[in-house]
This record gives C-alpha cells, structure tokens and sequence, in this order.
C-alpha cells in the first residue's frame, strides 16, 4: 500500500514537472519566437532543395513549406509583447516596437505569399512562389532584426 502510493507520488510529481515545463516554454516568447524561426528556417532549407532541383518535386513537400510559413506568420506577431524587447539572447531589433504597424504588415504579407505558393502543382509554381516568401523573410530581417 505504502509502495502504491510512493510510485503514485513520484508519478504525480513527475507529471507535473512536464506540465509546468510546458507552461514556462510557452511564457517565454523569445524562445517560442526562436522555435519557430528554426522551424521557418528547416522549412527554407527543404524549399531551397525543391527550387534548385536537388530535391525531386513533390506537391506535398511544397505544401508542408508554405505550411509551416503560413503557421508561422500568424504566431509571430503575438510574441513580441513589451516584456520581450531585451534578454534570452534576443537579435529583435527595437524597430520592431517602433513600428508595429509596419511589422504586422510584413507578417500580412508573409502570410498571403505562403497562401498562394500553397497552391502551387508544378516546380516553376513552386521557385516563383518560394521566391516571392523568402523575399519577406530578407525584407523583414534587414529591418526588424539585429544582425550579430
């Protein structure tokens, strides 16, 4: 009895440890807004391999790319708030609360271009659309990040 209700414990415990876990990730925007640019970055990279012919194309895969921009481009915006301008190793540039509006419009914009490469059926669909995006994403980092 004494045994059940130690494991019970040490499980409970456990449990709540990932939970809690969990929710400090998830309070943490700069290191959710660094999550998802890997994930952006992961998917350019697989993009870049359709574009180039190192990669068959395949319609699925070019979907997955715009996916993961779309996702992102909707999850971004929401993980700058005042509390997140300085530390975790953060390359935000303070242009970013400077000009909001212009900021949001960038990640519109990101978010329209991933929509319509989405609909892509053929490889050259594919590098102009692909194109257009990565556009965003150089325009957006020349302006709203700290190079280091």
């Amino acid at each position: 009895m004494i045994r059940t209700a130690f494991v019970a414990a040490v499980l409970g415990v456990g449990v709540f440890g990932i939970g809690l876990t969990a929710v400090v990730a998830q309070s943490d925007p700069t290191t959710e807004r660094r999550n998802t640019m890997k994930g952006v970055g992961a998917a350019t990279r697989d993009g870049a391999a359709i574009a180039k012919g190192e990669v068959p194309f395949d319609a699925a895969k070019a979907q997955a790319v715009f996916k993961v921009y779309a996702d992102a481009s909707k999850k971004m915006p929401g993980l700058f708030p005042d509390s997140a301008k300085t530390g975790g190793d953060t390359t935000a540039s303070p242009k970013i609360w400077e000009d909001q509006a212009g900021f949001k419009a960038a990640f519109a914009k990101f978010e329209t271009d991933a929509a319509a490469g989405a609909a892509v059926a053929d490889v050259g669909g594919f590098r102009t659309a692909f194109g257009n995006v990565t556009k965003n994403c150089g325009t957006c980092h020349e302006t709203y990040r700290i190079k280091k």
